[in-house]
């Protein structure tokens, strides 16, 4: 990374950290901003917070902020419709622009364009309150895992490993989605790529490895206990390493990613194939999230990676997409 001084930050201007938000995933978020405002404020950036669950797009426009970093996770903020806002009033914003948060926050349209790619990702069924659950059983097999396709921070998912289980977990995802995205369970290492920049400049940090008490990477494990633990870099051999990673760039480029972003990789035990599981287009940075984690691992700190993160602010449309 270049150096970063007193002059650099005056050039940002002032900086709004659009957090909090209207989201399932709001108290995550609402960290995740207040850790971003504290660490561009310490590099003498002229930084203000901003929940966008409290107040409106007019007092947005109003605050005349030259840039600002999106801190947002789910509904509302990760999923386009923030972007367009933004492309709208003319706002530089962090991350990628309406059409990759869009697709990157349906994780049936991601699998679908990874396949059409030729990325590997596990076998899939989309599920409403009209689909045939023994179908999906026998075409899926057992155990499978159910998950609201909108959602982030492991909101609403069940693995069913009986076919009994299927309609009870379908009936939780479908609280938050009326489709509902039931997926091959592959057992195996469960892995996070963060990746920064866009297009051919795109690079893949240290590979994370998570391992969660049961191996239940859900919500309270994520953001509340010391009992999951991670590897980074995570042990891998060298040419496993090469793979994942890229293939984790290609996932991100696949649906035009930008700024940064956090690809899901789940490395099956039994050949260690891997799979794609999901794109984050807004991870989280909180003091248990796996970006910042991989940026230490290069020796970059939070600060600096909020600041890099930043400065890459941009419309996107303006200049077109791609």
């Amino acid at each position: 990374m270049s150096a970063f001084n007193s002059g650099d930050a005056a050039a940002l201007g002032k900086v709004g950290v659009l957090f909090g938000g209207r989201s399932a995933e709001r108290d995550v978020s609402i960290m995740s901003g207040n850790g971003v405002h504290a660490a561009l404020q310490s590099k003498g950036i002229d930084a203000h917070l901003f929940d966008t669950g409290e107040r409106s797009i007019a007092d947005l426009a109003a605050q005349e902020f030259d840039r600002v970093f999106i801190a947002l996770h789910g509904r509302f903020g990760e999923d386009g419709s923030l972007q367009g806002a933004l492309e709208q009033l003319g706002i530089p914003y962090t991350g990628s622009g309406v059409m990759a948060c869009a697709i990157g926050m349906d994780k049936i349209y991601t699998k679908m364009i990874w396949l059409m790619r030729g990325l590997p990702t596990p076998r899939y069924a989309s599920l409403d309150a009209g689909t045939d659950l023994a179908q999906v059983v026998a075409q899926l097999g057992l155990p499978l895992i159910v998950k609201p396709p909108h959602e982030g921070s492991s909101m609403g998912i069940t693995k069913v490993r009986a076919a009994a289980e299927l309609k009870p977990a379908y009936d939780v995802a479908a609280g938050f989605d009326e489709v509902v995205l039931a997926e091959e369970f592959v057992s195996g290492r469960e892995l996070t790529v963060a990746v920064l920049g866009r297009g051919a400049q795109a690079r893949a940090l240290p590979i994370v490895e998570i391992v969660a008490p049961g191996g239940n990477y859900d919500y309270q494990n994520k953001y509340f206990t010391d009992d999951t633990k991670y590897f980074c870099p995570a042990q891998l051999d060298e040419a496993t390493s090469a793979e994942v990673s890229r293939l984790a760039v290609e996932a991100y480029r696949a649906i035009d990613c930008e700024g940064w972003g956090r690809v899901d990789v789940l490395l099956r035990a039994s050949d260690n194939k891997p799979f794609l599981i999901e794109v984050n287009t807004s991870p989280g940075m909180t003091s248990h999230s796996l970006v910042p984690m991989a940026a230490r691992a290069l020796g970059i700190s939070y600060e600096d990676l909020c600041v890099e993160i930043v400065r890459s602010a941009r419309l996107k449309m303006a200049q077109g997409q791609g």
